[in-house]
């Protein structure tokens, strides 16, 4: 566990392209609303699709190239390009004096402080993420990608990070032979990637609390615990817009989008 928060940066981890600045500058602004007293260092991992005056908005973040000569022999395709590889092979393009990031898609809003996920104790796990997945579907994974019974298939979206025991035990190799053998059957590849080759090193996190999305929540209140909007507010630190479902996009299906639009209204108010 990390001793006085206060005194450290929580290092963030974003990968995107040009049409997901705004969403974002939207996430940035909802994390630094979520507890105003933290400071973030935020790392971005794009190709040559991204440029930083396409950024000229954003603010407080490092922005890093990524070589893909490293990545020569990796399998790609129209549907499998490089960049699948960047959150898979994070600890190798951040810097070594990192010895964790969060990474957060650039879809989704943090509502309370992460302090206490950045700071959770992670031995010699590699990551710690959230599982959407039921028996049935856990099952089909199993079978589809060669995981184990009890290993946790993720939700990519929200993930903290071990870089240092991930540079110290990750092999690339093992990556790219993995991805050859089942190209046929990803169907999202760097999650299915990591879900079948890191599930024993995977800690779970509460989807409520860390990865709450519209299909979570419509599961719960309508053929669970009756969940309403209020819990959401009381209980959940991340709302994740994953899929195609998106609140800025017309014909938004849900009521999760009342987080998003509240805090792009005050992100309005807010700056100039």
């Amino acid at each position: 566990m990390i001793e006085n928060q206060n005194a450290y940066p929580m290092n963030l981890l974003v990968t995107l392209d040009r049409n997901y600045v705004p969403q974002l500058n939207v996430m940035l602004f909802s994390a630094l609303q979520s507890d105003p007293a933290a400071f973030f260092d935020v790392y971005i991992l794009h190709d040559e699709g991204l440029s930083a005056s396409d950024l000229t908005a954003t603010r407080a973040l490092h922005l890093i190239r990524v070589d893909e000569s490293g990545l020569t022999d990796a399998p790609t395709s129209d549907r499998y390009p490089k960049a699948i590889y960047y959150r898979i092979f994070a600890a190798k393009y951040l810097p070594h004096t990192l010895d964790r990031v969060l990474y957060l898609d650039p879809d989704l809003i943090v509502r309370k402080s992460l302090r206490t996920l950045y700071g959770m104790p992670m031995g010699a796990a590699f990551f710690a993420a959230a599982s959407h997945i039921r028996a049935f579907l856990h099952r089909f994974n199993e079978l589809r990608l060669g995981m184990g019974e009890d290993d946790p298939y993720i939700n990519s979206g929200v993930m903290l990070m071990n870089l240092e025991a991930l540079r110290a035990k990750q092999d690339t190799q093992a990556v790219f032979d993995y991805m050859e053998r089942h190209k046929g059957r990803l169907m999202l590849p760097d999650q299915d990637i990591i879900s079948a080759l890191y599930g024993q090193s995977i800690i779970p996190l509460d989807p409520i609390q860390y990865n709450m999305t519209e299909k979570l929540f419509t599961l719960h209140r309508f053929n669970g615990d009756g969940m309403t909007l209020d819990d959401v507010r009381q209980r959940s630190s991340v709302i994740h817009y994953c899929g195609r479902n998106k609140p800025w996009k017309p014909g938004y299906v849900g009521e999760l989008d009342v987080f998003y639009n509240e805090t792009v209204s005050q992100m309005e108010k807010d700056l100039p």
